[in-house]
């Protein structure tokens, strides 16, 4: 999945994996283990060139590794490299969901305060800068585009799974951050106890 901050790729991720059996993976998460710190330090510590180069190497590794749900931070899709990796996973036979937003309901998601560092300064009018340069990557690259507006998560990841004709191995589709003991939720059914 690609997006801007607030389009809801990492609770819609979630979602999806949990219908489909399979796990969720995001190259934010994978910078910052390898980093060792949180993206805002890499991009004050190291800086945003080095930022990119880690995500590069977080998005290649993952679409080499991962056979689940995969959620990219919204400015992967810029790096020409990262592109072709992208185009080639989809002649390979993948999808690519662009999870497209607007404005508003994203600064309602992302709190524009927030500590994020791109969007320093006049966050809504950096969030404006950053969609106007990336919507045409993010459309050109998708080969699903979903706006996620404010509906909830449940019904952004039923909209994926019909329109790319993907088969649910559990009854329904829930977020599992929702349960408070991760105990009670059992996830989805095997395709064996779904008759």
């Amino acid at each position: 999945m690609i997006g801007p901050p607030g389009s809801g790729k990492s609770k819609v991720g979630r979602i999806l994996a949990a219908g489909l059996g399979v796990t969720v993976r995001d190259t934010d998460a994978d910078i910052e283990a390898a980093a060792g710190k949180p993206v805002s330090d890499i991009f004050v510590d190291d800086g945003e060139p080095r930022f990119r180069e880690l995500e590069h190497q977080a998005v290649l590794a993952a679409l080499a590794e991962h056979d689940g749900v995969l959620s990219l931070g919204g400015g992967a899709v810029m790096n020409p490299a990262t592109q072709e990796a992208l185009e080639k996973y989809v002649a390979d036979g993948g999808h690519v969901v662009f999870l497209d937003v607007p404005l508003a309901v994203a600064a309602q998601r992302v709190g524009m305060n927030q500590a994020r560092p791109l969007l320093l300064g006049n966050p809504r009018a950096q969030w404006q800068k950053l969609m106007t340069q990336r919507r045409p990557t993010y459309e050109r690259l998708a080969t699903l585009t979903i706006v996620s507006s404010e509906r909830p998560g449940e019904q952004v990841a039923a909209e994926i799974v019909e329109a790319l004709g993907l088969e649910l191995v559990g009854g329904e589709l829930v977020d599992p951050k929702n349960f408070a003991d991760p105990r009670s939720f059992v996830g989805p059914k095997s395709k064996e106890n779904n008759a």
